[in-house]
């Protein structure tokens, strides 16, 4: 069966959230990223070349379409098409914030890149964090760039979209953390198993609002002290090197 018009039409569309969000799918490409989240996420359709669909057999699909390279180049939002591509039904969500006191969580106060959110998830998953939770104007996790950077994490990492003051509001005595310039060394602190790290937008940090309720500041130093350096470090590679801390300290103890 050839592509049509229409299926390259609608693929295109989901890089737009109204679309995905009305149909409540996503889109993903490339034979390890596919691969990965087949008999994870009920798949409506895939397309792939005769090559990866000869390599790859009893597929959980029931809309598989044979293309050639150039017919992948026209559906597909990568520069360099990669085989195959599949678009995935989104799963349904509950918010179950008791996981917080019983592991380590992460929040995300409006980061707005989908490489760099993308990225996040992926770290998440490396250093088993099973579970982010993301103010309502943070990048929308089902976006075609973001699905490609958590290159597969988001099988085993659950987002959740929330309002943070109301869920910080609610934690207690859990503790939460951020980082600041104004915090405590991070490697002078003992820092707890479980609880929430808060990491902040871009360009902006945490909010106000947000910053009012956290209760343990950090602060990554850098090296020398002493040394003019850059003024932050980008989101993503901040959320590595605070993910790598706690589990140290973890392993540890």
């Amino acid at each position: 069966m050839a592509l049509s018009k229409n299926r390259i039409k609608y693929i295109h569309s989901l890089e737009l959230k109204k679309n995905r969000k009305a149909d409540k799918v996503f889109l993903a490409e490339g034979p390890k990223l596919v691969g990965d989240l087949l008999g994870h996420f009920p798949c409506q359709f895939l397309i792939a070349t005769a090559e990866w669909l000869s390599q790859n057999k009893h597929l959980p699909v029931n809309d598989i379409t044979e293309v050639l390279e150039e017919e992948l180049s026209r559906a597909s939002l990568l520069k360099t098409p990669q085989q195959v591509l599949a678009v995935f039904q989104q799963p349904d969500e509950t918010l179950d914030v008791s996981v917080i006191s019983r592991s380590l969580c992460l929040a995300l106060d409006d980061v707005q890149d989908p490489g760099n959110l993308g990225t996040i998830i992926r770290l998440a998953d490396w250093f088993g964090i099973e579970h982010i939770f993301c103010s309502p104007n943070t990048v929308d996790v089902y976006n075609p760039k973001t699905v490609q950077a958590t290159m597969g994490g988001i099988v085993r990492v659950k987002l959740h979209y929330t309002p943070l003051p109301e869920l910080i509001s609610s934690l207690k005595d859990i503790p939460v953390y951020g980082t600041f310039l104004n915090g405590k060394n991070m490697y002078s602190e003992t820092l707890s198993p479980h609880g929430l790290i808060v990491m902040g937008n871009e360009g902006n940090g945490i909010g106000k609002e947000v910053e009012q309720l956290i209760n343990r500041k950090l602060y990554i130093p850098n090296y020398p002290a002493d040394r003019e350096t850059s003024e932050s470090l980008n989101v993503a590679i901040a959320t590595a090197v605070v993910c790598a801390e706690f589990r140290r300290q973890a392993a540890l103890s």
